[in-house]
């Protein structure tokens, strides 16, 4: 019988040209069709079963199990868009490159095993993370059919996991943004009492939401990070255009974030007597512990890192759509993996780099969750 941490291990020069093949492929949200279809040969040549999708390229690979109840791991396949040494370009910056080729290696390690396992295993490889719209789209398709427990990864600043150390969650926070449109009357700048300045309204939108104030034990934040208005300088705007940025530890806190910011947007444009049309958009919820799903994960990382390597919670101020997947199935036992791996200078930062190493033992941790899972009654 071939042991797949073994294998795994033997397989480091393939596990990196792997990542290296599938950096170079860095696709936008929704356009991952290269990145789709190299994953999908590997899993068929290794000879995994796959199911893909009409409409999107995310895809779904299984090892059937004695059972039909399903363990799973998640990987996210788009890239970012951002500008690159004065190029805007799709660019792998949040390591789902890294992710994508630990969830394919955990899944040609488990291939290589004879032994029969107790539950069907399930490799899913969602588009759109970036969008925090693909969990959702993946969900509507059935990927968590039958699903007990659901693992996921993701890389980790050096300044929150240090190297050859793992974390077994990471406590992201909720976030959400409020696009909205403010529409005012146009006037000649000389004339100003013959309009209704939307910039005015805006400025004291600023000032409103500034103010906010919740009875909360965690963090949260709301403020303006966009306006745009205006074209000349003699001119009285019709529209301001804002995005209001809202954050919090956790979804309740959340909910009361946006039910205020729609109080105060409706108040201001009471006062200010304008049109005010707006939107929630790019939703993504918080992290939710689970005890049983993160001892799980502690004891592989312990077994793949020792002891002494398993790193606290990871509190994270960013987002992510994995989430999605537990807000919707409270009941899932689920859990990311934060690894540490020399991330610098940061996520999403696009010159962000790290130690390649992590691949393998990242790898690793993944087949041997997956391995412990098994063993579990869910």
């Amino acid at each position: 019988m071939i042991d797949p941490i073994q294998f795994i291990h033997e397989q480091r020069q393939h596990i990196l040209q792997t990542y290296q093949e599938l950096h170079l492929l860095a696709e936008p949200s929704w356009k991952e069709e290269k990145t789709s279809t190299y994953i999908r040969e590997k899993l068929l040549q290794a000879g995994v079963s796959v199911q893909t999708y009409d409409g999107h390229f995310g895809l779904v690979a299984e090892i059937e199990g004695e059972k039909q109840d399903v363990i799973a791991i998640r990987a996210d396949m788009d890239a970012l868009v951002q500008e690159v040494d004065g190029v805007v370009k799709a660019n792998h910056s949040c390591g789902h490159d890294a992710h994508s080729t630990m969830v394919l290696v955990t899944a040609l390690a488990l291939a290589q095993r004879n032994q029969p396992f107790t539950h069907t295993i399930r490799f899913i490889f969602q588009p759109a993370e970036e969008k925090a719209a693909g969990a959702q789209q993946m969900m509507e398709d059935g990927a968590l059919t039958n699903v007990k427990f659901l693992g996921g990864i993701h890389l980790r600043p050096s300044i929150e996991v240090p190297f050859e150390k793992a974390a077994p969650v990471i406590l992201h926070g909720s976030t959400a943004s409020v696009k909205g449109v403010i529409k005012g009357i146009p006037a000649h700048a000389a004339r100003p009492e013959e309009g209704n300045n939307p910039i005015e309204a805006a400025s004291l939108l600023i000032q409103a939401v500034s103010q906010i104030r919740l009875r909360e034990n965690g963090r949260y934040s709301i403020k303006m990070t966009e306006l745009h208005s205006g074209e000349s300088s003699n001119s009285i705007p019709e529209t301001a255009r804002f995005t209001l940025d809202l954050r919090s530890e956790s979804n309740g806190t959340m909910e009361k974030l946006i039910d205020m910011a729609q109080h105060t947007i409706g108040t201001i444009a009471e006062l200010t007597e304008t049109e005010i049309k707006y939107s929630i958009e790019e939703y993504s919820p918080a992290a939710v512990k689970h005890p049983r799903a993160m001892g799980l994960a502690q004891h592989a990382i312990a077994d793949i890192l020792e002891e002494e390597n398993v790193e606290s919670p990871c509190v994270s101020p960013g987002a992510e759509d994995f989430h999605f997947y537990t807000l919707k199935n409270p009941d899932l036992a689920a859990t990311m993996i934060g690894l540490g791996c020399d991330l610098t200078p940061g996520l999403h930062h696009p010159n962000m780099q790290f130690n390649q190493e992590a691949l393998i033992y990242g790898s690793k941790i993944l087949t041997k969750l997956l391995l412990l899972a098994d063993t579990k009654q869910w």
